[in-house]
């Protein structure tokens, strides 16, 4: 199973990689809570990349951090989190299936 998670991973990278127009990707998997896990199911982060998005290459680990600190200092997952509408969800599914068809 882990395989075909990876092997999915690969397959929705290349073609995020082709719709931001970005040359490389990031894939980061965070477990467990001091590791900046804040939703507790298995999920990849696959972040395109651009030459001289960061002037160290590492730093996107600390960007990643700081966002999740933030989220936690503001929203309590639990109580505010707020569900996107069928409709949002449709729509940004809607054009990623277009990358895959």
């Amino acid at each position: 199973m882990c395989f075909d998670l990876w092997i999915s991973a690969q397959k929705v990278g290349k073609q995020l990689e082709k719709y931001h127009r970005a040359s490389s990707l990031t894939f980061a998997i965070q477990d467990g809570p001091q590791a900046g896990q804040t939703v507790p199911h298995v999920h990849i982060h696959i972040v395109p990349r651009k030459g001289g998005d960061f002037e160290n290459n590492d730093e996107i680990y600390d960007a990643i951090d700081e966002k999740e600190k933030e989220l936690k200092n503001t929203l309590d997952l639990d109580k505010e989190r707020k569900d996107r509408s069928m409709e949002e969800m449709a729509q940004e599914a809607d054009e990623y299936r277009k990358l895959f068809s």
